[in-house]
C-alpha cells in the first residue's frame, strides 16, 4: 500500500509476490492497462521473472472480473464501513482482511466453497 498507485509501488508488490510464490516459468500476469503496468521498467521486470503479460482491453473491466470481484468484496466487507485512523491503520486492516480472512477463512463459491489457501493446497496435493 502506498500514497500513489505508481510503477514503484507495482514493482514492489510484484517483487513481494515473486518472493512469496514459486511460479512456473511462463505463468501469466494479468492486469489492466494502467501506466504502472505498461511502462518499460515493469514490463522488463515481468520478462526477467519469466512471466507472460496479459492485459484487459481498454474500458473492459469484465476482462479482469476476478480482481473486480475481489475489490468489490474488499469494499463491501471492510472499507465501506471502516474508519481508518491513518494509512498504517488501513494497511494493517487490509492486510488482516486479505491474509487472515479472505485467503484462509472466507469460503468462495467459485472454489467449491473452499478458502483460496485450502483450494491451492488441495490442487498441489493432487499433482
Amino acid at each position: 500500500m502506498g500514497a500513489r498507485a505508481d510503477q514503484a509501488l507495482a514493482s514492489a508488490a510484484l517483487e513481494m509476490a515473486l518472493a512469496r510464490r514459486r511460479l512456473a516459468n511462463g505463468a501469466i500476469h494479468h492486469s489492466d492497462q494502467g501506466v504502472q503496468y505498461t511502462c518499460k521498467a515493469y514490463q522488463q521486470q515481468l520478462q526477467d521473472a519469466g512471466l507472460i503479460t496479459s492485459m484487459s482491453r481498454k474500458g473492459m473491466p469484465y476482462d479482469n472480473a476476478v480482481m473486480e470481484s475481489f475489490f468489490s468484496s474488499l469494499k463491501q466487507e471492510l472499507t465501506h464501513h471502516e474508519q481508518f485512523v491513518d494509512r498504517e491503520d488501513a494497511r494493517t486492516k487490509v492486510f488482516d482482511y486479505i491474509e487472515v480472512f479472505y485467503n484462509r477463512q472466507r469460503l468462495h463459491s467459485s472454489l467449491n466453497y473452499h478458502s483460496p489457501a485450502h483450494f491451492e493446497t488441495m490442487a498441489m496435493l493432487s499433482n
